[in-house]
């Protein structure tokens, strides 16, 4: 194998290699906007379902209580 060809090939492994970082960036770029997205919802539904614990005579809100594991 010539330097040229060993060239060539190192070449192509780079080449592959950064489409592959970009394909996973995107990847991270999507799952973490999911991420986001379900978060925001999971703190509207949280301030929802205390303000309907308190609405029902609830002393503290759900959102305010500790997790039962603690």
């Amino acid at each position: 194998m010539t330097d040229a060809d060993r060239l060539m090939a190192l070449e192509e492994q780079v080449a592959h290699l950064t489409r592959t970082v970009e394909d996973l960036s995107d990847v991270i770029a999507r799952q973490e906007r999911s991420l986001d997205a379900a978060t925001r919802r999971l703190a509207l539904l949280l301030e929802r379902a205390a303000s309907a614990e308190l609405d029902m005579g609830g002393s503290v809100p759900l959102a305010d209580q500790r997790p039962p594991h603690w």
